[in-house]
């Protein structure tokens, strides 16, 4: 029996490898324009850091998270979100000593036991943002926009932005006491994980997909946000409106992780079944200062590459990733085959997409090759060729052949290209 992927894994494999370069070089290239150096963190990191981070009443700690121990018997847990590795780095490094703010960006895998679907991965991709050192709302709205510039660079359409405010953890408390008194009636009717989340954390039931009828009529936070809040929440509307970001507000909004203050959006789109989510994030006041920091503010997003994958696939949306083969050598007889390996290794110096064969096939076998590669030129090397200083060059597109010195041969397919 062979031996298979793990479930919620996937294989990327060469023809969708290059998906995945294209909207990783877009990202990039946002973040260069809008200031944001890149930041590489542990895969692992000890668990502690997202108990504290990320929340214990949230899904992820308490169901998600691959956790083991290792050999010093500590407890190390694969990553499940990018935010708390990046500030747990920031702290550790004293980044805070270096830049009034600090404007980081990652890429790369996360691990959540989840069930697999459509869009929903063990192993999952993605894009994040951090922005960790200002108050000024406008960053919050730099973030949001960033985000939408990047799914609109990749050619993703119809990405709707719902933004909202959780506002600070004075005010949140009192909205809880009110969450607490609307569930407590029917607290038999919700499901078994709101139920223990009631008197912990009331809010996490706002995002509860089993329970949405009976969230339905809930006090929205926007009801109870201080004046700081409130101030905060007007700015970032006004900016959102001053950059033309079309926005809904979604008092509902709450986000699925415990360290947001303020600013909570989401990406929607349509196009992965019962899934709209795409990507999200939000402001994170007091969650350097939790992981052992002088506490900074931050705010940040985090954008899934898999479930922009599959909407741009569900748009039919062709990405321009197309590379198709510069230069086919073909070479008969073992003199022609030493020289073609130098000839190869000089093109591809020069910056060509060069290729040859392998597998000594006759020259027929080696233009379909070429051909199959959809390759621009064919350069053919025989023993006549070879005796006389020569190579041919065929165009595959017109079939016109011209005949160049062996010794001028990679500069002048180098003014050919």
């Amino acid at each position: 029996m062979s031996i298979q992927k793990p479930r919620g894994t996937q294989d990327i494999l060469p023809g969708v490898s290059e998906k995945w370069q294209y909207m990783e070089d877009k990202a990039r290239d946002l973040c260069r324009r809008f200031n944001y150096k890149e930041i590489r963190t542990p895969i692992f990191e000890h668990t502690e850091l997202y108990i504290r981070g990320v929340g214990e009443t949230t899904d992820i700690v308490e169901k998600e998270m691959y956790t083991f121990m290792d050999k010093g018997d500590r407890s190390l847990t694969l990553r499940p979100e990018g935010t708390a590795g990046v500030v747990r780095a920031y702290v550790e490094n004293k980044l805070h000593g270096e830049t009034e703010i600090n404007k980081l960006y990652y890429m790369g895998p996360m691990f959540r036991y989840e069930r697999p679907m459509a869009g929903r991965y063990r192993q999952l991709h993605q894009f994040g943002i951090e922005a960790i050192g200002a108050t000024d709302p406008s960053i919050d709205a730099e973030v949001i926009a960033l985000g939408l510039s990047f799914y609109k660079e990749v050619g993703l359409k119809d990405v709707r932005v719902e933004v909202n405010s959780v506002g600070t953890p004075a005010c949140r408390e009192v909205y809880k006491a009110k969450l607490v008194e609307f569930f407590t009636p029917m607290k038999d009717l919700l499901c078994e994980d709101c139920q223990s989340r009631l008197l912990r954390n009331p809010m996490r039931i706002l995002d509860c997909k089993k329970d949405v009828e009976l969230v339905k009529g809930a006090p929205t936070i926007l009801e109870y946000l201080d004046e700081e809040s409130q101030t905060h929440f007007d700015k970032l509307l006004v900016y959102l409106t001053e950059m033309d970001i079309p926005y809904i507000v979604n008092p509902s909004l709450v986000r699925g992780l415990d360290y947001y203050t303020h600013t909570a959006f989401e990406y929607k789109a349509d196009g992965i079944g019962a899934i709209d989510t795409i990507g999200g994030g939000g402001r994170y006041n007091g969650l350097v200062g939790s992981i052992g920091g002088n506490d900074q503010s931050g705010v940040g997003l985090g954008l899934g590459l898999e479930r922009t994958l599959l909407i741009l696939q569900a748009q039919e949306v062709e990405l321009p990733i197309a590379q198709p083969l510069e230069i086919y050598l073909v070479a008969m007889g073992d003199e022609a085959e030493k020289v073609a390996v130098r000839l190869l290794f000089q093109l591809r110096q020069n910056g060509h997409i060069a290729e040859k064969d392998y597998v000594g096939r006759k020259m027929k076998a080696q233009l379909k090759s070429a051909d199959r590669f959809n390759a621009r030129y064919v350069a053919i090397l025989g023993e006549d060729e070879l005796q006389k200083g020569e190579i041919i060059v065929k165009t595959m597109e017109t079939g016109q052949q011209v005949t160049y010195r062996l010794d001028e041969f990679v500069n002048r397919m180098k003014e050919e290209i």
